[in-house]
């Protein structure tokens, strides 16, 4: 049974970073693609980014809302994938999800296409 737990999430002032960390559970991490979705108050759930498995060579794909500012990454030996988020602006603020694609190696943006998700980490940003 496939598990995430998210953590790293915390208040932080305009401009200020953060790094979000994903454990996962069970076997196969390295052939999933794992990606990071944010739900902020009274919003739909929305794509943050995606890195693919090892077979796809980590290829990573961001929201055109935080392209250059956050990164995306991976550490197979471990388990863990991490979301650093720099420049962060009170837009940011929402509650941030990792999940594993069930249908990519190379990861997707549709989050239906997320078979396993985590419970959540809040993430706020004052202005």
């Amino acid at each position: 049974q496939v598990q995430l737990v998210e953590s790293g999430g915390g208040l932080v002032q305009a401009g200020g970073s953060l790094r979000l960390s994903c454990a996962v559970s069970g076997r196969s991490f390295s052939n999933r693609a794992m990606g990071w979705f944010r739900q902020a108050p009274g919003k739909e759930r929305e794509f943050v980014a995606v890195i693919g498995s090892s077979s796809s060579g980590g290829r990573t794909l961001y929201a055109d809302s935080v392209k250059g500012r956050f990164t995306i990454s991976r550490d197979n030996a471990k388990n863990m994938v991490y979301l650093q988020m720099s420049s962060l602006k009170p837009e940011d603020t929402a509650v941030y999800y990792c999940a594993t694609d069930a249908t990519s190696a190379y990861g997707s943006r549709g989050e239906y296409n997320y078979d396993h998700w985590g419970q959540g980490t809040q993430v706020t940003v004052s202005s």
